[in-house]
């Protein structure tokens, strides 16, 4: 009885583990080096500019990250740090103090 009870709480682990691989890239796209990881310097000039969503967009693309953390004013952060993120903070008025990666 108690071998039955393992094999059903087991099967939906197993059905998780049969998942297919992640789909190629297209051909037509080179491969990036360095792909995702953040460069902060090239976004620099954003800072002053109003916290918008394009501003956002932009500052994602310049720095080369692949997620973007938007800091509200007196908002606390995780300390964890992550080479794929660029962290955009704005004041009160929704000006953008400051642009690091991590």
């Amino acid at each position: 009885m108690r071998i039955l009870a393992l094999g059903v709480l087991a099967a939906p682990l197993v059905a998780c583990a049969a998942s297919s691989e992640p789909p190629a890239a297209p051909a037509d796209q080179p491969p990036v080096e360095n792909a995702g990881e953040c460069d902060a310097a090239p976004a620099q000039y954003h800072i002053g500019h109003d916290a918008t969503e394009a501003m956002g967009a932009a500052i994602l693309k310049e720095s080369g990250a692949r997620t973007l953390r938007w800091g509200s004013p007196n908002s606390a952060w995780t300390m964890d740090y992550r080479p794929d993120r660029v962290n955009v903070k704005y004041d009160e008025a929704r000006k953008i103090t400051e642009i690091t990666c991590g």
